[in-house]
């Protein structure tokens, strides 16, 4: 099994441009395999697009990825965007198609009730599929219609490659139905094991196999102490839940979390510090010490 570890730069990401730059440089000279970026459109978070194409343009090997909010999104403008950035980089993107977070704020933003993003998941992916590699495509869908469009440059990677996440039964099937893998968060490795079995079961009764080796987790952890700010997010998301069994404290706690996940089969990680990092090198620095001898 290939073991990849990537950081998310997330909430506690740089917005001023050397900053970002000397993170994310710092990561490749690291030897991280990726870096992620998230898309919170009321958030404090540069945009995703913006900030991989940037990355892309001071690192060489580094992969880019981003859980990027698909619902709403012009589809074709979005599968051109996407092949743009994949095609600049060398071959470097990583995606993960998310519905969107909800909240008061993100659901303004978004302009799309929260029943009705998976719909959209479902008739955007497999459209953008066809536009990174059909010359002429047709659509007539519930939302969408084309009409013999065609869509250039064409993606590096062939094909790009699209996970999902989620840990709703809904989700699960579809990542069963679409996916080419699964990155969920907010799930402990026991619910990340029997989400994947029920993603396999569901990818199996369509004639699908998803890759053994494209199942992930996104990992947020504490340096310290699980903060106030954490336990409240955790509260929402999982109500009743202890937060310590989602977000492991200290580089030690965090590789033994990693290592329970191994042992239930998943192998592709994204670590994100919960709390913004006083200094990011150094922030890389222990987190290369303490997790990096995983990968393989």
């Amino acid at each position: 099994m290939k073991v990849r570890i990537g950081v998310g730069m997330g909430a506690a990401g740089a917005a001023d441009s050397d900053t970002f730059a000397a993170t994310v440089q710092h990561m490749e000279q690291l030897r991280f395999d990726s870096l992620w970026l998230s898309e919170v459109l009321t958030g404090l978070v540069v945009d995703p697009l913006a900030g991989l194409s940037y990355a892309a343009g001071v690192t060489r090997k580094l992969k880019l990825g981003t859980t990027m909010t698909v619902t709403g999104r012009n589809p074709v403008r979005m599968a051109k965007e996407l092949a743009t950035i994949d095609r600049l980089s060398g071959g470097r993107l990583l995606l993960v198609f998310v519905p969107g977070l909800s909240d008061r704020f993100e659901d303004q933003a978004l302009g799309m009730p929260v029943a009705e993003r998976g719909a959209w998941i479902d008739e955007v992916l497999p459209l953008t599929r066809r536009l990174w590699s059909e010359d002429s495509v047709s659509h007539q869908g519930a939302r969408l219609c084309y009409q013999g469009l065609t869509v250039h440059p064409r993606p590096v990677q062939d094909p790009l490659e699209v996970w999902l996440g989620g840990t709703a039964r809904s989700a699960l099937r579809r990542a069963g139905r679409l996916s080419d893998g699964w990155l969920p968060s907010l799930c402990t490795p026991a619910e990340a094991a029997a989400g994947r079995a029920a993603i396999e079961a569901a990818a199996a009764e369509v004639g699908r196999r998803i890759d053994p080796e494209h199942f992930g987790i996104s990992l947020a952890y504490a340096r310290e102490a699980i903060s106030a700010g954490q336990a409240a997010r955790i509260a929402k998301r999982r109500p009743g839940l202890d937060p310590a069994a989602l977000i492991p404290v200290g580089m030690t706690g965090v590789r033994e979390m990693l290592e329970r996940y191994i042992d239930v089969g998943f192998s592709k990680f994204v670590l994100r510090p919960g709390d913004a990092p006083d200094s990011w090198p150094s922030e890389l620095d222990e987190l290369a010490a303490g997790v990096l001898a995983l990968q393989t």
